[in-house]
């Protein structure tokens, strides 16, 4: 039987969720993130509302970007707990209609929806009760996009944002991609489009009509890749596990530094945050990362893969020290440090092996931070090494 893949994903979901609650910012540039600090903020936007991309404003730009070209706007600072709890909302109405969903990020999954059409009238009912169904108990909207494969159903659903319903079927694939410019394909960055065109080739149906031979000898394994994009195959599953990959935490500075006790002690605040993360999802770790973003933007990332899964605060933070150490430019000043891990095996139990054992009296302390963290909440204690300034 052949595969019908629905895609859906939440119109501004942040920004909206703001708007929802506070009537007052409807139809206003909103913008969540960062405190822009009249300009001088250091942070990013998070996501912002239709109102505020009129300006050009984007997630991930710098939020005092985003204030020089809206200075007028609404800022607000994301409210992580409340958009998690609609995400879990919204989620569970997907499971109304198929039990193989596959999440993406907070908002927005694929759908396997291939049993499911038997119970409705079309592909495109069941996209308009979705979200029917989306609008009617949270009322938010989301785009959806229904086609034969991941690939094309992922850029139907971003064809008519916001509120979007957009349905292809396995005929009108070639006429669906054909218009479309390269900056489409999944894969396809800004260097790669360039040399794209530089063949030519400005449109799918362009390298579509390429010959394969060609794309791979110019492009490599990528040429094959968008070969088989423009002709609309991509055999991925739906896969309803999704594990996640690596947990990780960032902090950009209101100024650069490069003291390095400030720089320490940041440090071992993001290590504790992400072992304090690990340890909540019952995982440890082997892979553990440095990122490094100093001024002006230039970004570094280097990571240590250590001989023992772990999650432990003081473990996590000596490979983080070393990494440090070893590839810091000396006395250059650093606008944003992230720790992250990844590597993970098997969920873990909570029985200690005998080559544990050493490491016992740190993982006390942990479970002892742990506790107190979720009763009083996560801001209720900290190590001296991450307060010191």
């Amino acid at each position: 039987m052949e595969r019908i893949i629905l895609h859906v994903d939440m119109d501004a979901f942040f920004a909206a969720i703001e708007q929802r609650e506070h009537p007052e910012y409807a139809g206003k540039p909103l913008i969540v993130g960062a405190d822009p600090k009249a300009g001088q903020g250091r942070g990013v936007v998070s996501t912002c509302s239709y109102e505020a991309r009129k300006y050009g404003i984007h997630s991930a730009m710098p939020i005092s970007q985003a204030y020089r070209r809206c200075p007028q706007g609404i800022y607000v600072p994301p409210n992580g707990h409340l958009y998690a709890q609609v995400s879990k909302e919204i989620f569970a109405l997907f499971y109304e209609f198929t039990d193989l969903v596959e999440p993406l990020s907070i908002d927005e999954a694929f759908l396997d929806i291939t049993g499911s059409i038997g119970l409705f009238r079309s592909m495109r009912e069941i996209g308009i009760r979705l979200k029917e169904r989306i609008r009617k108990t949270q009322r938010l909207t989301g785009s959806v996009g229904i086609a034969p494969n991941k690939f094309i159903a992922k850029v139907a659903s971003d064809i008519e944002k916001p509120d979007g319903l957009v349905v292809v079927n396995k005929d009108q694939v070639h006429e669906f991609l054909d218009k479309l410019p390269v900056s489409r394909l999944w894969g396809a960055g800004k260097k790669t489009i360039q040399k794209l065109e530089y063949y030519g080739l400005r449109t799918i149906g362009d390298i579509r009509r390429f010959p394969r031979d060609l794309l791979e000898k110019h492009f490599g394994k990528a040429g094959e890749h968008f070969y088989l994009l423009a002709n609309g195959i991509d055999d991925r599953p739906v896969v309803p596990a999704h594990e996640a990959k690596s947990v990780s935490n960032e902090h950009t500075f209101d100024v650069d530094v490069n003291d390095l006790d400030t720089i320490q002690s940041t440090l071992f605040r993001l290590s504790e945050k992400v072992a304090y993360r690990l340890r909540d999802q019952n995982l440890k770790g082997r892979t553990i990362h440095l990122k490094l973003r100093y001024q002006g933007f230039e970004t570094t990332t280097r990571n240590l893969t250590i001989n023992e899964p772990t999650n432990n605060t003081e473990i996590i933070f000596k490979t983080i020290s070393e990494l440090f150490k070893k590839f810091y430019q000396r006395h250059r000043k650093v606008r944003l440090l992230g720790v992250g891990v990844s590597g993970f095996g098997q969920k873990l139990s909570h029985q200690l092996s005998m080559f544990d054992e050493k490491n016992e009296r740190k993982s006390k302390l942990d479970t002892v931070e742990d506790l107190i963290k979720k009763r009083f909440g996560k801001g209720s204690i900290g190590r001296a090494e991450g307060i010191k300034h």
